[in-house]
């Protein structure tokens, strides 16, 4: 019998480079490719339409990648567990073909799978979604790392495997069912925002612009926040339309060893695996804090002022011109979300998983191990996490990270006529000059929300009592 292996896409949204698929082309030259949605994900509350309408256009170029050599994506609906026997049955495979997850929706997912799958077909997992395995790096005592640098550094002692090249030529699947790529509407789903194109040719070309024009001075054009001086690679990487193996060593070999911008874009990389295997040893972390004594922290979970901030109202420039980028763009640069959740947590004095939801909800690259990683850090209560004590004042934030406006200017139209010396603090301009430059508080623009040194002392107290506590 000809042997026939189904490859189940789900986050590695690509040909070159992917594990599981090479490995089945290794197994056999029938591989029937498919992705299944998921209802299960498509109505879970955080799930965001930026994301889906990315996936889409993912799925899209998936599809046309295929079709260039011979095969097509089949796509299909329903439980997956149901849906791939179905398909094991119509197609006659021996084995189904996956790249590992770890979330624990994922973990228990697969686990289905394999249950419904048992004396069908072989079912196999292989792990592609990060420079090293989650299991892969241990301290010498086997325990898992829970602060970065060391991890960092036992990660950089490993050996990287190098990228592998796509199959040139496939196989027709055999005749099986498919449904057409359905639009967003179809699922439920709408969005204004501006996205970026989604798919593997895209996540390259990406790749390569950064390298040519961002990657060298990225160690102190990143936090910039109106220089497009990040990479922009986060949606690819989440969907897998970028092997991360790829990133990385296309990086390293266009740049010279030891380069400062290289070397502080390879430890992002980095920082993503740190959360993906904190998610996969600590899945605790998915709804509490890592350090479970901040469980006991009493948020005011003001909801009146959580609304302001979801929307970009606080009276803060810098806070709300992120915030409206995230609902312009669904994407916010990484110094701005440092900024907003340390506002939410440490000045609104709001539970962290609110923001974190909230950002799910909008991020094309919302990824659970980072998202919630991201925000543990910002809120005191991660692994190496900000300490408690130490606090961004939103507005130094603004005047070391946007010095001439600009990103607040683009975000925050009300602010554009306000001179440079009164942008950051509106609230300090006389009451003549918010009627000259068309910026009245409270009418065109909202004073302050809160007073952040008052707050500040709150959040200390707020901290120190279950500080105190577990001494």
């Amino acid at each position: 019998m000809t042997k026939r292996i189904i490859h189940w896409f789900r986050r590695d949204l690509r040909l070159d480079d992917n594990t599981a698929l090479l490995a089945a082309y290794a197994a056999t030259d029938e591989v029937i490719p498919v992705f299944i949605f998921d209802d299960a994900i498509l109505r879970r509350p955080d799930t965001g339409a930026n994301r889906v309408a990315f996936l889409l256009d993912s799925l899209r170029a998936l599809d046309a990648a295929w079709r260039t050599r011979g095969g097509r994506l089949i796509l299909r609906r329903g439980r997956p567990e149901e849906e791939l026997a179905r398909l094991v049955t119509e197609t006659g495979a021996t084995a189904v073909y996956f790249n590992l997850d770890v979330e624990p929706f994922a973990l228990a997912r697969d686990a289905r799978v394999r249950t419904r799958l048992a004396g069908q077909c072989a079912v196999v997992g292989f792990e592609d979604g990060g420079l090293t395995a989650p299991s892969a790096v241990k301290t010498k005592s086997g325990t898992p790392y829970t602060v970065f640098t060391p991890y960092k550094n036992a990660v950089l002692n490993q050996t990287i495997p190098r990228p592998r090249s796509a199959p040139s030529v496939v196989k027709p699947p055999p005749q099986a069912t498919s449904l057409p790529l359905p639009t967003l509407a179809e699922l439920g789903f709408a969005t204004t925002a501006c996205l970026p194109p989604g798919g593997e040719a895209a996540a390259q070309a990406r790749l390569n612009d950064f390298i040519q024009h961002n990657a060298s001075r990225y160690a102190t054009a990143r936090d910039a926040l109106a220089v497009d001086g990040t990479s922009r690679l986060s949606p690819y990487l989440r969907f897998g339309c970028l092997s991360p193996r790829r990133a990385y060593w296309n990086a390293r070999d266009a740049l010279p060893a030891g380069a400062a911008g290289l070397e502080a874009w390879v430890t992002e990389l980095i920082w993503r695996d740190f959360y993906r295997q904190i998610l996969f040893h600590f899945p605790y972390v998915e709804t509490g804090a890592f350090k479970r004594a901040y469980d006991e922290l009493a948020w005011e979970n003001n909801e009146a002022w959580f609304e302001r901030w979801c929307a970009g109202q606080t009276g803060f420039p810098i806070v709300d011109a992120a915030m409206r980028q995230l609902l312009e763009t669904g994407w916010m640069h990484n110094r701005a979300r440092m900024i907003v959740a340390s506002f939410l947590t440490k000045d609104l004095l709001i539970d962290w998983r609110w923001g974190e939801r909230h950002f799910m909800t909008h991020l094309v690259d919302g990824d659970l191990a980072a998202n919630n990683g991201g925000w543990q850090w910002a809120a005191s209560t991660g692994t190496d996490a900000q300490p408690y004590f130490r606090i961004f004042n939103p507005t130094t934030q603004g005047k070391k990270f946007d010095p001439t406006g600009a990103y607040i200017r683009r975000y925050v139209p009300e602010l554009r006529a306000v001179p440079d010396r009164w942008l950051h603090e509106p609230a300090c301009m006389p009451p003549d000059a918010q009627r000259a430059f068309r910026c009245v508080l409270g009418n065109d623009y909202p004073a302050p929300l809160v007073d952040h040194a008052r707050q500040r002392a709150k959040a200390l107290a707020l901290f120190g009592r279950v500080c105190g506590s577990r001494a």
